[in-house]
């Protein structure tokens, strides 16, 4: 088996958690907050905008049975990438497109598929998600992980 780790913010992540759980091959999921520059954030913090931090889902994945590319299309059809700073009613940097990469591999990666994406014709606007390294990984409260699923639950509903 050979763990890797994947970041993504794709809007709320209960509803982007609940979904990257499903998928064979990942042994794992936290949510948090990355991308940000106050150390230890509360959901409160991030919320109010002035942290710089997105809510985020870490995943820790078996690349032996899912591969990086299919995580990655996996999280361009969960959202819509063209909304900067918001999914659906929710509003705000936390709420942002972004894939934060854990090595150069990923960012190749990463780049690549936001250029076919692009090229595809399947958006009106252009993708605003961003591709950054990921840096400090802050878990949410225990309340927010699995939070759909601690309620029985399996998507958010907008």
């Amino acid at each position: 088996m050979a763990e890797r780790k994947a970041t993504f913010g794709a809007g709320c992540f209960w509803g982007v958690e609940a979904r990257f759980r499903e998928v064979p091959g990942v042994i794992d999921t936290r949510v948090g907050y990355l991308g940000g520059d106050m150390e230890n954030p509360s959901y409160e913090d991030v919320c109010s905008g002035r942290t710089g931090h997105a809510e985020v889902v870490e995943i820790v994945y078996d690349s032996d049975r899912v591969g990086f590319e299919e995580l990655l299309d996996i999280f361009w059809d969960m959202h819509d990438p063209t909304q900067e700073n918001r999914q659906g009613p929710d509003v705000g940097t936390q709420y942002r497109s972004a894939i934060f990469w854990h090595d150069e591999e990923q960012k190749r990666i990463a780049e690549e598929s936001r250029v076919r994406r692009e090229a595809s014709g399947q958006y009106s606007r252009p993708i605003v998600t961003e591709i950054t390294p990921a840096s400090t990984f802050y878990e949410a409260e225990e309340y927010h992980q699995r939070y759909l699923e601690k309620r029985g639950m399996s998507s958010c509903a907008i």
